[in-house]
């Protein structure tokens, strides 16, 4: 399609938001094309969807948003819209539904899209609220982006031989952190956001936290720090534990990260399977695949204790000099491969205390890609929150039971990670990309 802007849209908008829808189905098709109709119907954990329905849910979603709400359209299947009601159907029940098959599927989503670049072309990206400064195309373009994540979640959790490649990170450049930890200085600081174009409803409006003077990692806790903890009987005491917590592991038997191992009872080092391949577990990266249990105990263990989501953002995008908060750690430009691992440019976390070129005025560094970061927080609306443009994104959500990570990992696309980007899970949760740091109380 071509880009030329009706008047009073910015030229490089559409271009922008063309970008990513573009970008989200090429990532769309590198996780589905490579593996077989069979693979793609088959439900690999009970924990994930088949990559079909995702597939199909993507372009029921578009059409959805784009073609009926935005455009009016009568629904090109109205039949399936039930099948692909992620509120309606449970993860563990989706593989017994009569789903799209793949071929069907792939079809399905490419004439949604057709048509919605035919729409991108002619709408004018203003006037609604939906259509300012095309809200409504970023925000498809992030949700495509994070069932990308989703399917390559699934894709780590699938049996059988390797079908994803990429370039290994590269060796961090410069030298490693000064320190260990930084100093973050208390008082307050602006939170979230009103100003982010295409910001989701729990990133908003922007609002003033204080927080106390904390100390912080300087990169995320690594898989060696955390085999100490596990040399040390971490997962045998329960005063590391919160209760549930220690029901979890007692009940599953778990004594390690997901996906580590150890051949044969007497196996000296850990090994880690990853998407498909067999390897050691290197001491150097951020540990991955934790619970917001398993992260909670090995803090308590060391002395310390999860940040609060307050205190992550604050270190995260608070500059002292200015006083002012930034969209990244680094300032407001984009992510760039310098600053960040995110992208699925790699299938693993960069060692830790890479990317000094991302750091936070404070020197903290990594806190945008390589894994998502447990914090100590309920995942709760900020004061003035607004549902938009449906409660089923945040709203439902909300309370005690989901726990806030924040800062994206190697899975997540930049059009889907900013320094006020939440997510959320339940603290259980292992197969998501998730790893964390600490903090400590002056």
């Amino acid at each position: 399609m071509t880009t030329a802007s009706r008047p009073g849209t910015p030229p490089d908008l559409r271009e922008r938001a063309v970008a990513a829808l573009t970008a989200a189905r090429a990532r769309t098709a590198a996780l589905t094309d490579p593996v077989s109709d069979g693979d793609l119907t088959a439900q690999h954990s009970p924990l994930m969807s088949p990559l079909v329905w995702d597939l199909a849910h993507i372009g029921n979603m578009e059409e959805l948003w784009l073609l009926r709400r935005v455009a009016g359209r009568a629904s090109l299947r109205p039949e399936i819209d039930p099948l692909y009601d992620a509120f309606e159907h449970p993860r563990s029940e989706r593989p017994k539904l009569p789903l799209l098959g793949p071929g069907e599927a792939r079809r399905y989503a490419a004439e949604v899209r057709g048509r919605v670049f035919d729409l991108l072309e002619h709408t004018p990206l203003e006037g609604t609220e939906l259509l300012d400064s095309g809200y409504v195309f970023g925000m498809i373009a992030q949700h495509e982006q994070q069932h990308d994540e989703t399917m390559l979640i699934t894709h780590q959790l699938r049996p059988g031989a390797p079908v994803l490649t990429a370039p290994e990170p590269d060796p961090p450049q410069g030298p490693p952190p000064p320190a260990a930890e930084v100093l973050v200085p208390g008082g307050p600081f602006t939170m979230g956001t009103s100003a982010e174009p295409w910001s989701l409803d729990n990133e908003r409006p922007a609002h003033v936290r204080e927080t106390v003077p904390f100390r912080m990692d300087t990169a995320p806790v690594t898989n060696a720090a955390y085999q100490a903890f596990i040399a040390d009987g971490g997962y045998h005491e329960p005063r590391w534990w919160a209760a549930p917590g220690w029901e979890q592991i007692r009940a599953h038997s778990i004594e390690a990260p997901l996906f580590w191992y150890r051949e044969g009872p007497t196996g000296d080092g850990w090994l880690r399977r990853r998407f498909g391949v067999t390897e050691p577990v290197p001491g150097g990266e951020p540990v991955l695949h934790v619970s917001w249990y398993e992260a909670d105990a090995y803090a308590r263990w060391a002395g310390r204790r999860l940040p609060t989501e307050a205190e992550w953002e604050k270190a995260a995008r608070y500059d002292p000099v200015t006083g002012r908060s930034a969209r990244y750690p680094w300032g407001d430009a984009d992510p760039t491969p310098d600053r960040a691992n995110l992208g699925q440019r790699h299938l693993r976390p960069a060692p830790a205390g890479s990317y000094p070129a991302g750091a936070s005025p404070l020197g903290v560094r990594q806190l945008i890609g390589d894994v998502w970061e447990w914090t100590s927080s309920d995942f709760l609306p900020y004061p003035g929150f607004r549902a938009f443009p449906y409660r089923e994104y945040s709203e439902v959500f909300f309370g005690p039971e989901h726990k806030v990570l924040r800062g994206g990992s190697f899975a997540v696309d930049p059009v889907a990670c900013r320094g006020t980007f939440r997510n959320w899970d339940l603290p259980v949760r292992r197969q998501i990309f998730s790893g964390f740091r600490t903090a400590r109380d002056l």
